[in-house]
């Protein structure tokens, strides 16, 4: 199953390098990793996905806890949360095909950020899945380049991951 961790992290160097250690060491995948300051200069809050069942998070959950940098950890999976990722794509798209990408882009609501005569560049926000669906949506046109962002994720209501 598809997981969801975030955690606040000490701002500090090797911090995030033991959190992956750890995965590594248990040979474990993480799939995305999104990792940035928050509002206290001290403070990272580390978003990351991974497959794993039940015991597997609660063991990755229970080691990442007993890290000195780790801070507070929450599994957004546990209960209704919001998740945004970022794509930017590059495609070529000439004559007939760039009026198809064009369209293609309006259904998934993504925005033609930079256009040259033989590309157009496209940036694209949802979840995952939804990133992957315009993917295979413009298959018939030839990606240039991808990049995304990883997951980034909040839990809906007034459950907060703050100290």
């Amino acid at each position: 199953m598809r997981r969801i961790i975030s955690l606040l992290l000490e701002n500090e160097a090797g911090a995030l390098s033991r959190v992956i250690g750890l995965f590594a060491q248990r040979n474990y995948n993480i799939e995305t990793l999104t990792v940035a300051p928050t509002d206290d200069a001290t403070l990272s809050r580390l978003t990351l996905t991974t497959v794993a069942g039940d015991d597997q998070i609660e063991q990755i959950t229970k080691q990442l806890n007993k890290l000195i940098e780790v801070v507070k950890l929450i599994d957004l999976t546990d209960g209704e949360h919001i998740e945004r990722e970022l794509m930017l794509i590059k495609v070529k798209s000439s004559g007939a095909q760039r009026a198809e990408i064009k369209r293609t882009s309006d259904i998934f609501r993504a925005q033609i950020v930079d256009v040259t005569p033989n590309a157009y560049t496209i940036q694209l926000t949802g979840t995952s899945e939804k990133l992957d669906a315009f993917i295979r949506a413009i298959s018939g046109s030839t990606v240039l380049e991808v990049v995304r962002s990883g997951v980034s994720g909040l839990a809906r209501g007034e459950k907060v991951l703050t100290l």
